[in-house]
């Protein structure tokens, strides 16, 4: 932790931050090892250039900065809400008259904390610094990769064990819930990426389908769209599948989305612009005939959690480096009739991108991936 902060410190100059305010999420848990529920006390921590931190929490919490490895001024608040201001202002008096530039997460930091911040610094500026983390968090070190790779484990082992109790006439719901349980018995921890999507028929023709109480039929496509956890970090998989014998032209999408998904997995390399990736399994797509199909970008960063960067999407000039983790997930969907995706995760490496996950990528029918699966099957 105190190496990251220190690392942290180079990027905040760099930024032209003086501080880096968070609260509780991934960032904070990155930098401090320290964990908070989001709630309604603000926890909210300031790191600064100089390298001294401050820490603002409720009372209730004081035990879990007991310990903490690193230097840091701690500062606690009662349950009165009308005491909250005047505590800030006194732990931030010293900054208070100063013309900072304050760097806070967009998608994270809340009005309840910025407004309490604002207040005691009223001299500040507050400026997107999501980037500043972005570049520590974006590069995994190899425990960080581990931990990846077990989530990935867990994860396929959890869809094997599903997959072996899906039949025709059972509901999305009654799959995705399942799922949920094979994930938690495989080992993964509590808090997944996010909620599995289980989708049938005509419902895989929307990326983002929630499971629903539609029941499975012959003849039809189902995708599944999961991950795990494990050691704070997350897995993020989609496999498609045949129930049944596929009709019309799900075997032609299907074909094509592997070899969109091969192009880019295989074609990746290390220096090469974020971008181009997406344009390798962009290509393929399009060269056969569904390009306006593929709607959303090739894939995202995967870490701590399921959407950060880097993100693989058309025109988008980011290097590659290594150890930088993201998906690579293209996908045809036809409205009212079906779609497919084939999701991995992979990780930047000297010699092209090192795939995390590695069950059969072939769109087939269940009892045929079951049968690869128990041959040994992995790539």
């Amino acid at each position: 932790m105190s190496k990251r902060i220190e690392d942290l410190r180079e990027h905040l100059a760099q930024n032209g931050l003086d501080w880096l305010a968070l609260n509780p999420g991934p960032s904070l848990s990155y930098l401090t090892g320290l964990q908070f529920h989001l709630m309604e006390r603000p926890v909210v921590a300031l790191i600064g250039a100089d390298g001294r931190v401050m820490i603002i929490l409720p009372e209730l919490e004081r035990a879990k900065v007991a310990a903490l490895p690193f230097d840091a001024e701690i500062v606690t608040f009662g349950d009165d809400p009308a005491t909250w201001q005047g505590l800030y202002q006194q732990a931030l008096r010293d900054l208070g008259e100063k013309p900072l530039r304050v760097g806070v997460e967009p998608t994270r930091l809340r009005f309840l904390e910025i407004d309490l911040l604002r207040r005691a610094l009223p001299k500040a500026e507050f400026v997107d610094g999501s980037l500043a983390v972005a570049r520590l968090r974006m590069r995994k070190g190899q425990a960080e990769l581990d931990a990846m790779r077990q989530a990935a484990v867990i994860a396929q082992n959890a869809l094997v064990n599903t997959l072996k109790t899906v039949k025709p006439g059972q509901s999305e719901l009654q799959i995705s819930a399942e799922l949920m349980v094979q994930l938690f018995k495989a080992g993964s921890e509590a808090e997944l990426p996010f909620a599995p999507i289980v989708s049938s028929g005509p419902n895989t023709a929307n990326p983002h389908a929630s499971p629903s109480e539609r029941k499975l039929r012959e003849g039809e496509m189902l995708l599944i769209d999961w991950g795990a956890s494990f050691g704070g970090y997350f897995s993020d998989i989609t496999r498609t599948f045949f129930c049944g014998e596929p009709k019309g032209e799900m075997e032609e999408i299907a074909r094509l989305v592997e070899k969109a998904n091969e192009a880019a997995r295989l074609g990746g390399r290390l220096g090469m612009a974020a971008g181009d990736v997406d344009k390798l399994a962009r290509e393929v797509i399009r060269q056969g005939g569904y390009g306006e199909f593929f709607s959303h970008r090739t894939g995202h960063g995967l870490g701590m959690e399921a959407h950060e960067p880097p993100y693989i999407f058309e025109g988008n000039p980011q290097t590659l480096e290594e150890g930088m983790v993201f998906t690579i997930e293209p996908g045809i969907y036809l409205p009212d009739k079906y779609g497919v995706r084939i999701e991995d995760d992979v990780v930047v490496e000297g010699g092209g991108l090192r795939s995390l996950t590695d069950l059969p990528r072939s769109v087939m029918r269940i009892d045929d991936f079951l049968a690869a699966v128990e041959k040994g099957a992995r790539t």
